[in-house]
């Protein structure tokens, strides 16, 4: 069932969804690109997915969902994607070494982040705050040079990037329409889990949970849980009365 906020907005006929706006659900607010976030999350996971093993029953349903998922935020194009898309990808040739040679701007993924002042009774104070300790003693020559050049570089991109037009924003009858297809509520609901199922394929990476165990079961150890265990496996029918 869609959130009151998703339900008013269609009522007043409101052809785009307001960024930050509540949609019903508490702590969860009106996503101002899930197109774009979509996107990256389902194209990242499945470039993860490929590294399992292909005989991995995680891996052939994660990715039979993901790909699923992936087709419909593919097929759902907002208003002017393609005048957009036209002016991106000039940007993008002209910007090769942010962006990279031959880059795509349809495989690549940049949203200018939204940013809404707090209210000053919003933030709760919890004690003094967090400051890092500094390194002690004087920077080598060599570290300021790295950091230096690390700064430069974050500033260059910063430059590059602050005339980036945004990806057109869907109508609210898009964003509605992905949601019926995707069956998974709100569509800030579906990036939610977007994300967890990203980055819960790093978890089975790095555990490699595929892989056989270093210490063996003992024999025995999971018979308590098999099926049928208190019963035999053939009963005696029921003996009418005589």
């Amino acid at each position: 069932m869609k959130s009151t906020s998703r339900l008013l907005a269609a009522v007043k006929s409101e052809r785009f969804l307001t960024p930050g706006n509540p949609t019903g659900l508490t702590g969860l607010l009106t996503h101002p690109a899930p197109r774009s976030q979509l996107l990256y999350l389902y194209t990242s996971t499945l470039a993860k997915l490929a590294q399992l093993p292909s005989h991995s029953v995680y891996r052939q349903s994660a990715e039979a969902i993901t790909k699923s998922r992936l087709a419909v935020v593919e097929n759902t194009k907002p208003p002017g994607y393609e005048e957009w898309a036209e002016r991106a990808q000039k940007k993008v040739n002209e910007s090769p070494e942010v962006f990279g040679k031959d880059a795509d701007v349809r495989k690549i993924f940049l949203q200018a982040s939204l940013t809404r002042e707090k209210d000053r009774l919003e933030v709760e104070w919890d004690g003094d705050k967090d400051v890092p300790a500094a390194l002690e003693g004087t920077r080598m020559g060599e570290e300021r040079q790295l950091n230096q050049r690390k700064i430069a570089k974050a500033t260059s991109k910063s430059l590059e990037l602050e005339n980036w037009e945004n990806e057109p924003p869907l109508e609210a009858s898009q964003v509605a329409e992905m949601e019926e297809k995707i069956g998974g509520g709100l569509i800030e609901e579906v990036i939610q889990v977007a994300e967890g199922e990203n980055m819960l394929v790093d978890t089975i990476l790095e555990a490699r949970s595929w892989e056989e165990l270093d210490e063996k079961p003992p024999k025995g150890q999971w018979e308590y849980f098999s099926r049928n265990r208190h019963t035999p496996e053939t009963q005696s029918p029921p003996q009418g009365k005589n």
